[in-house]
């Protein structure tokens, strides 16, 4: 934090920073140029270790900076280590000239750990902006804490990281092997597990706390902080996730205190200063298995030939103080995670499925926007206030699409509320038609779904459903999304977006040439390049010039562009591997405090504002929004809600990692028994080591080894993105349709290998298994 005396921002000094030679200034320096005498001293200090801390600055000996946009020798990231022991420096900040992340070599990674954050010098760079580099310095340790398998040797007591990019053992000195007491209560996970020695633990699962990092060929020294049970227990592999992820599950006594003590009651005087919405017959739309209920809707026809549009959402902000203890728990955790059978919530349960849900037939407080559109999708009119109301039904997808296609059963349990449904799905239905006039990309990509037996073990994947009754809750959230952003815009007001900006051309480019491979384009007319000769020196001391291609920043992409190829491509064969290259091809959306546009939703203004019970930037939407509908003052600056931004974001990103590894771990776990199986499958990645592919009804993936590709000794031609045979000529490319056999399972490392699947020759047994 600043101190309170220097009030210059951050961009404020950078700017000062950019301005002198080579962008660099010694703390020396910016103490004069800045006139930060006296107390002001420590607050620039302060404000320097902070940037650093951010990546905007780069300090590359004691009390010299750098700004890191500007730096050609210097870069700090995150470190991504393979299990084969080299890694990458993922920039925080993009470096100009600079392709890609930062290889590093084994040799030049210890200390380091998979997920540091590090300060790293770039040794080399390749005529394609390819970069070498070696690590310097450690600013930020990702690990605490880590997972895995206790293991009792002669010399000693380790664990083994169950993440295989941890390479190093840690060891256990005796007398920390046995666990304290837990402080606080597990509510979703396993209980406790009682051991009384070292030599029971053998073999189990534990976390442990580092007390010393492993370093100069040193091993890590910890202390066992959890048992959590043997390898192939029940559940197991949730535990593991969710600590090798670092999520936070146990909630601090605190904020459950402050939970249980709120009353179930609301009272009288709260509800007079709200409007009153409970004669509407309001409903609720989510899956079969939710619990917490966001969000509920009405929609009604107005006598002017109009639509009113009603978005209902928990009122998270008047149970959830800023500063209070739940509230810190809150921000800690970003957003709550959901896995195939159970979730870790952001909020204590007496809140995210209690007091805040929207259960049917229970008064609850909410934040609403009313909104008025026309018979195009356009806003007339909109308002917001504090509301209360008290929900008709709680209604699935499914049932809510039955409804819409006729079901008897279904229409005639819900009689009553069936206009209501026809005038949401008629509205959906225009608000879908606006966005795609607009430009909006629409990506209709399959999600695969965990399916699980009566005993919880996993029986299969499939397609997750997705019906008309998703399409109206999507369309509706988004309207009050952008509305609700719109409003505080205008009011000018410090706040949250969820920006999503315009791709990287390269990757726009990388895409072009794939597409083209099928006949398609995104057609946004030539792009624009730029050429770079360079001088190769052969070994024989020739000298061969030869030009660098790389495409222009300066192209120019819109998501209508993406949009209508998205449209060509509807019902073709090639429609799904074109579809997935298209979302890679697209940034991730963040949270920031400027307003940025959301390229996808081809939106100027776009926030999240329908799940405050699930997400803190919702939260921190709806106190801003309160506020002005107060007539208060901003509760924060600009830098606080960029801190904000930057913290969700990475919650965001690492609820995400944690929901993909535990699925991809589940799907490996199903495939263990189907070892020599033969499977169709598409190829969705052509690499110099070989081919990714994802098996068609089953949304798995794995790779075929580039040396296992029968018939033929191949190479990788990178131009093309394809994978050609010296002799045959026989080619392998993307969006292929093969035939597969299942190789071989690597449990550790999560993968599966694959290879193409032969006829068995004529006269030959087929082997015995």
């Amino acid at each position: 934090m600043q101190d309170s005396s220097f009030h210059l921002s951050d961009r404020e000094i950078l700017d000062r920073i950019r301005q002198m030679p080579h962008a660099k200034a010694s703390f020396k320096n910016l103490l004069r140029e800045l006139g930060a005498h006296g107390d002001k001293r420590e607050g620039l200090e302060n404000a320097l270790n902070g940037m650093v801390d951010k990546g905007l600055l780069v300090e590359y000996r004691s009390g010299h900076f750098v700004s890191a946009s500007h730096s050609k020798d210097f870069i700090v990231g995150r470190l991504s280590v393979h299990r084969d022991g080299f890694g990458f420096v993922v920039p925080l900040q993009k470096v100009a000239d600079i392709a890609g992340d930062i290889f590093i070599p084994p040799s030049s990674i210890s200390p380091a750990m998979h997920g540091d954050r590090v300060l790293a010098q770039i040794t080399f760079v390749k005529p394609d902006g390819k970069a070498e580099g070696t690590i310097l310095k450690i600013l930020n340790r990702a690990h605490a804490t880590v997972v895995g398998e206790f293991r009792v040797r002669r010399r000693g007591n380790w664990v083994k990281p169950n993440d295989d990019r941890l390479q190093q053992w840690i060891y256990i000195p005796e007398g920390m092997e046995l666990p304290a007491a837990p402080k606080s209560e597990d509510r979703i996970g396993t209980k406790s597990i009682n051991v009384s020695s070292a030599e029971e633990m053998d073999g189990m699962i534990v976390n442990v706390e580092l007390l010393e990092f492993p370093a100069d060929g040193e091993d890590g020294v910890g202390r066992v902080i959890e048992i959590l049970g043997q390898p192939g227990d029940f559940g197991i592999d949730v535990e593991i996730i969710i600590r090798k992820h670092h999520l936070p599950h146990q909630f601090p006594e605190e904020a459950i205190a402050q939970a249980q003590a709120i009353p179930a009651e609301i009272p009288a005087k709260e509800i007079a200063r709200r409007k009153d919405f409970r004669e509407l017959p309001i409903v609720t739309i989510d899956g079969e298995t939710a619990r917490d209920f966001d969000d509920a809707v009405f929609v009604e026809r107005l006598p002017n030939g109009n639509w009113r549009l009603d978005v209902h959402i928990a009122d998270v902000s008047h149970y959830v103080r800023p500063n209070s203890s739940i509230d810190k728990e809150a921000l800690f955790r970003g957003t709550s995670v959901y896995f195939p059978d159970r979730a870790v919530p952001m909020l204590p349960h007496e809140l995210s499925t209690g007091l805040c849900s929207l259960r049917p037939n229970e008064d609850r407080l909410v934040m609403s926007a009313e909104l008025e559109l026309d018979n195009a999708g356009d806003v007339v009119s909109q308002s917001f206030c504090r509301g209360i109301i008290r929900s008709a039904e709680r209604m699935t997808y499914t049932s809510v699409h039955r409804i819409l296609e006729g079901d008897a059963a279904e229409r005639t349990i819900y009689a009553a509320l069936i206009p209501h449904f026809e005038n949401m799905r008629e509205l959906a239905l225009i608000l879908n038609r606006k966005r795609t006039k607009r430009g909006s990309i629409d990506f209709d990509l399959p999600e695969s779904l965990i399916e699980f037996d009566a005993n919880g073990l996993m029986t299969g994947v499939a397609r997750a459903a997705r019906n008309i009754a998703h399409r109206i809750i999507e369309e509706f959230m988004l309207a009050a999304n952008e509305a609700v952003a719109a409003h505080i815009a205008h009011a000018n007001a410090p706040s949250l977006y969820r920006v999503h900006e315009i791709p990287d051309v390269k990757k726009v480019h990388d895409f072009e040439e794939i597409a083209s491979q099928f006949g398609y384009t995104l057609a946004f007319g030539a792009l624009p390049v730029k050429k770079f000769g360079v001088v190769d020196k052969r070994r024989d001391g020739r000298k061969v010039r030869r030009d660098i291609v790389m495409a222009d920043e300066r192209a120019v992409v819109t998501s209508r562009n993406y949009q209508k190829l998205i449209g060509k491509i509807e019902g073709k064969p090639e429609e799904r591997i074109l579809s997935y290259l298209m979302l890679r091809s697209l940034k991730q959306a963040r949270y920031s405090n400027e307003n940025q546009g959301h390229f996808a939703l081809a939106a100027d203004t776009y926030t999240h504002f329908t799940s405050p019970i699930r997400r803190y930037p919702d939260l921190m939407v709806h106190r801003v929004l309160g506020r002005l509908l107060d007539g208060e003052s901003p509760g924060w600056t600009e830098e606080q809600m960029e801190e904000f931004g930057a913290d969700c974001s990475f919650t965001e990103r690492r609820a995400g990692e944690a929901e993909r590894d535990l699925v991809e771990w589940k799907k490996v776990q199903f495939m263990m028994d189907r070892v020599g199986e033969d499977f169709d499958a598409m190829i969705i990645s052509v690499t110099k080591f070989g081919l990714f592919v994802e098996l068609e009804q089953l949304f798995i993936e794995g790779l075929i080894p580039i040396d296992t590709l029968p018939g033929d000794h191949f190479k990788f031609h990178d131009n093309a993105r394809r994978m050609v045979g010296e002799r045959s000529r026989r080619e392998y490319a993307i969006g292929e349709k093969v035939r597969v056999v299942l190789y071989r399972v690597d449990a550790a490392a999560k993968s599966l290998q694959f290879g193409i699947w032969q006829p068995p020759q004529a006269g030959r047994k087929k082997k015995k298994r």
